[in-house]
């Protein structure tokens, strides 16, 4: 009997991404599984069930959940979910282990075999399947367009009768994925562009997109390309070079994080009220807690003249193609271990191995299995 893989409908307020889009579910199909989809689970993201009529059985979340052997989501179940799936399942998803123990601890007492898509390792090998990445160039997107409409002025040079309009200066903390995608978004859009990165490899990608790089003289580069925490002294010497930057500019963006952990705080209070009035401040971050001292996740407002906006669920406000980068990244990352409808899960594979959160009853995640104690 082939195996069961399954789409609910997204469940958490806002989110308007669905695990798999028509194509990728047919794709799926055609390796001999068998596909179920809730009924209404792509509209918000505009594919409608007829869409995925092809290949799969469009059912409703009862039978979805008591049929399905693998079952797809973008964001993690809530405890009533997890009681829904079946033991001994297969759950793949944007988990947040840290944030949601209670929901670690049930999955692991069902015996689901879970994945945190956020946990696949960032090897050579691994970048179709990398989540964080995908959904990051949708949000440095995003947040660049954002910038545009909230700063107080144009972001291009204007050459109009009534004189010159000089272009908007842009500051973007971070030169990750979604750092550089709004890098090259605020480019395109004409503003003058500086960026800082406290990993000095990130100066070639920051420069080749037309930014100039801001040196602090700080390297905190860590494994797997993420950034370490700095010190009291590495951040005060960041935060005297960066105030300079800040003051001077119509918008900055910060894009700042380290996985599993609050955002580091980088714009402080006194810099932002030295800024000019009308300038405004966009914090990719806010999720985790945000880059800026002064943000408020969720909220857009003034203090001191600056706009702040800590915008939440960025990938959601484009939903049809971060839905569609986010199911290439699933499709990628199981496809190969399908075979003539069955699924085999190879535990010497590194990706395997390494995403894996819950699996044969215990917590396999360790730094999880840490927190649960």
């Amino acid at each position: 009997m082939p195996v069961r893989m399954a789409v609910p409908k997204e469940t958490v307020s806002g989110e308007r991404r669905v695990a798999l889009d028509p194509t990728m579910a047919e794709r799926f199909a055609k390796l001999g599984v068998e596909m179920l989809i809730e009924k209404g689970a792509g509209a918000s993201a505009f594919f409608g069930d007829d869409l995925y009529a092809k290949g799969s059985r469009l059912v409703d979340h009862q039978t979805l959940c008591a049929e399905a052997d693998v079952v797809f989501k973008v964001q993690g179940p809530t405890l009533e979910e997890v009681e829904l799936l079946k033991d001994g399942s297969i759950l793949l998803a944007v988990l947040a282990p840290h944030r949601n123990l209670d929901v670690v601890k049930r999955l692991r007492d069902k015996n689901i075999t879970s994945f945190a898509m956020e946990l696949i390792p960032r090897i050579s090998r691994a970048q179709s399947m990398d989540v964080l990445s995908s959904q990051a160039a949708v949000a440095g997107y995003f947040v660049a367009l954002r910038a545009a409409v909230l700063a107080s002025g144009f972001f291009p040079m204007l050459t109009t009768a009534a004189g010159t309009i000089r272009p908007s200066k842009v500051v973007i903390v971070g030169a990750g994925v979604a750092g550089l995608q709004a890098i090259a978004t605020c480019r395109r859009l004409g503003a003058m562009v500086e960026a800082y990165d406290i990993r000095p490899a990130a100066r070639q990608e920051i420069e080749s997109l037309g930014a100039k790089m801001i040196d602090t003289g700080v390297n905190a580069a860590a494994e797997g390309g993420y950034a370490r925490e700095l010190t009291a002294e590495e951040r005060q010497k960041q935060a005297d070079v960066l105030a300079k930057h800040v003051a001077a500019a119509n918008a900055v963006i910060t894009t700042a994080a380290i996985p599993g952990r609050a955002a580091p705080k980088i714009v402080t209070t006194t810099m932002v009220e030295n800024m000019k009035r009308g300038a405004v401040i966009i914090d990719l971050a806010a999720e985790s807690g945000g880059n800026c001292e002064l943000t408020r996740p969720g909220e857009t407002y003034e203090h001191n003249g600056v706009v702040i906006d800590g915008p939440l669920n960025i990938p959601s406000n484009f939903p049809a193609p971060a839905s569609e980068m986010y199911a290439k990244n699933l499709f990628n990352f199981l496809s190969p271990m399908i075979k003539d409808g069955s699924l085999n899960l190879d535990w010497n594979d590194e990706v395997i191995a390494k995403s894996a959160l819950t699996h044969g009853g215990k917590i396999v995640h360790e730094p999880t299995s840490k927190l649960v104690g």
